[in-house]
């Protein structure tokens, strides 16, 4: 059962799918549209993906201006549980970042991970471990292979340690591990992973959905289509 009394707390970073605004880089090969639609579905993926971890609350954090939309959008996919869409304090990931855990950790120490609205390419137990191990340290990662990192966890607030950072960026991870060690904050990790940025992404999570489609069904829809066309 998820409640919001639970000790265990899984944010999604999320932005509204406009044109423009979601998975830029992709747009060198794919239009506008179709880098909208596809983010759709890595973001419901990546929902389910969340609903499936049991005694865990569930939450989306986003810009200000993008929260009746998500609302609207994951209306379905939370529907289920209890669930909320928050509003960051601030511009850009590193605030909306701070506005997690300040958000989450502010009434009492719980295990709150933040992590890609991209990622349900994630097998379920990269999470659950993750969790584990953050009851062992005072932060988590979980590395990207570029440098960046899609998931983060602490038990508390602390403020200074994603200032100026953004989670994909190729040195995020190397200046977040500096920082916590400059506030002597022990760091454990999580599994590394990669992120859906580029048309290489696209292909090599085109073809583990291709032999394992259940574990994110939308994405693997759009991405079999996408893969048609391609060729």
């Amino acid at each position: 059962m998820r409640s919001s009394g639970s000790d265990r707390v899984l944010v999604i970073m999320a932005k509204a799918p406009r044109p423009g605004a979601v998975k830029t880089r992709l747009t060198t090969s794919l239009s506008p549209a179709a880098v909208t639609s596809f983010y759709c579905c890595l973001l419901e993926d990546t929902l389910a993906l969340a609903r499936s971890l049991s005694n865990v609350e569930v939450a989306i954090m986003c810009p200000d201006s993008d929260v009746n939309e998500l609302v609207q959008l994951a209306g379905a996919q939370l529907a289920n549980i209890e669930a909320s869409v928050v509003a960051q304090k601030g511009e850009g990931l590193a605030a909306g970042l701070t506005s997690v855990f300040a958000h989450f950790a502010d009434a009492h120490p719980r295990r709150i991970i933040a992590f890609n609205s991209d990622s349900p390419h994630l097998p379920r137990s990269v999470l659950e471990d993750a969790f584990e191990t953050l009851a062992a340290h005072d932060v988590v990662v979980g590395p990207t292979l570029d440098g960046g990192y899609y998931l983060v966890g602490a038990k508390a607030s602390h403020p200074t340690l994603f200032a100026g950072d953004g989670m994909g960026t190729s040195t995020a991870l190397e200046r977040l591990l500096s920082r916590a060690r400059a506030l002597e904050l022990s760091v454990g990790f999580a599994d590394a992973f990669y992120d859906i940025d580029v048309a290489d992404d696209l292909i090599r999570l085109a073809e583990e959905l291709r032999l394992a489609p259940a574990r994110a069904p939308r994405t693997a829809r759009w991405l079999k289509e996408w893969d048609s066309t391609a060729r």
